[in-house]
């Protein structure tokens, strides 16, 4: 069997259906999958049991198929929770305590697009550094003969279980009525947060695109995107409404959308939900990554918190959350990940959290991130194509030898009065700028600065 390589990622597996990825690859990686972790583990693959979810792709029925069919034939036993979110397969690994997890999804690809998720016990996440090379070369070498088999199925509906874990990080109690526009972008968010939402009757939610709909028919899951979320933010400006929030496509990611239709940025998001869960429970670490804006920081140590910086991407973050004990980590790119959920990265939680947290203060979301809005300036990631990535980075240092520079994900320049991070795509031939200033009119020049050297 051929197999494109590249579609192991730095994260996941994936790649447009069938041509990159059909069921054959899906039976080998399953198999390969279940020889990882008895290896891992020293183990026979036979005492293994493995979680199984999958999203609502019009592939993802018969991918997960095979992929279950893959485990099986090397001896693992399978638990299939049917369709769900992302984050309700890694709880199920966690909770369960599984020995591992495949969740079927291509998160906010198109609609062309599958993949996979796995992860390991306590739902830790394989990468490229860690798993995602070696189950790729399992995949290649190929299999000479059928597998032992053996391995049993079960299937179990976790929702409501799921449901009332989840309930249980927020005083829903002290919510009050709040007008909500929800954009479920035809993924899962819909049957795995509307029925939460529901049980809290203060709160009125309008919702849009919130059947699932593997050919979304409006917009593509993505809401990073500024033309996909074009909807929700003239939703939000035409009802009235005080409060926006879009999921992608797997429902492990939200977006907020303030009272007047502006969208808020991921680490100011991180900042706010930090604030909140140190209410709660003082003196905790808080996670943030080296692009996010200085509101953070201040925001966590005014709070009474530690906050500790760490690389970009799930898999780093989980695991330095494991290795301190940090309550609470915040991605720029939305991803928000929880201690007391298993460390596992969560669109349900961020959604409760900011209802309570409205209610609680008694400011609208715009009141709350308008403090920042007026203090930090942040250019958002910007990406310029480059071939010889290593050569503009080491022209940075150069350049900016005055500064503080780092280097724990990428390069990292910090001045008193600004600071910037460059980083390379994992992916694509990309360098990614993220600056920020303590005035528009620096942030700006400090940016065109930047890029006239990236771009050069």
């Amino acid at each position: 069997m051929s197999v494109d390589q590249s579609i192991f990622k730095a994260y996941d597996v994936r790649g447009t259906y069938p041509d990159q990825m059909n069921e054959d690859v899906a039976f080998a990686i399953g198999r390969s999958f279940a020889r990882y972790l008895a290896e891992l583990y020293e183990v026979s693959a036979s005492e293994l049991k493995v979680g199984l979810g999958r999203d609502m792709r019009l592939s993802a029925p018969a991918m997960a198929a095979r992929y279950r069919d893959g485990l099986i034939e090397e001896g693992a036993s399978v638990l299939d929770v049917g369709m769900v979110g992302t984050e309700m397969l890694y709880w199920t690994v966690n909770h369960r305590a599984l020995d591992g997890g495949i969740m079927v999804t291509a998160s906010h690809n198109p609609a062309a697009y599958t993949g996979a998720k796995m992860v390991k016990r306590k739902a830790l996440p394989l990468s490229g550094d860690s798993g995602i090379a070696e189950i790729r070369d399992l995949v290649l070498a190929g299999f000479d003969a059928p597998g032992p088999g053996g391995g049993e199925i079960a299937t179990d509906d976790i929702s409501a279980e799921f449901e009332t874990h989840a309930l249980g990080f927020v005083d829903y109690e002290a919510i009050q009525h709040i007008k909500v526009v929800g954009d479920g972008g035809n993924g899962m968010a819909g049957p795995m947060i509307g029925p939460i939402i529901e049980r809290i009757s203060p709160v009125e939610m309008e919702t849009f695109y919130w059947t699932p709909n593997g050919e979304f028919p409006d917009h593509e899951p993505n809401p990073l995107l500024e033309e996909n979320r074009r909807f929700i933010i003239d939703k939000v400006k035409s009802t009235g409404a005080q409060l926006g929030i879009a999921w992608d496509g797997d429902a492990d990611r939200c977006f907020f959308i303030d009272e007047n239709g502006e969208f808020v940025d991921g680490d100011f998001l991180t900042a706010l939900l930090a604030e909140s869960i140190l209410q709660k429970h003082p003196g905790q670490t808080i996670l943030y990554d080296v692009r996010a804006s200085r509101a953070v920081a201040d925001t966590v140590t005014a709070a009474g918190g530690t906050p500790m910086i760490n690389r970009v991407g799930h898999a780093f973050f989980k695991a330095r959350m494991h290795e301190t004990g940090a309550i609470f980590g915040g991605e720029v790119s939305g991803h928000y990940y929880f201690r007391d959920f298993g460390c596992i990265d969560s669109g349900t939680l961020p959604a409760l959290l900011m209802l309570e947290l409205i209610s609680k203060r008694g400011q609208s979301l715009g009141e709350m991130v308008g403090e920042f809005r007026s203090k930090y300036f942040i250019t958002g990631e910007i990406n310029s194509t480059v071939d010889d990535q290593q050569a503009v980075i080491d022209e940075i240092e150069r350049r900016y030898a005055d500064g503080e520079i780092t280097k724990l994900d990428g390069i990292s320049v910090d001045y008193p009065d600004w600071h910037f991070n460059v980083r390379s795509s994992n992916t694509e031939p990309l360098l990614r700028l993220n600056l920020e200033a303590f005035s528009q009119a620096e942030m700006e020049a400090k940016r065109d600065e930047l890029l006239a050297l990236i771009r050069a």
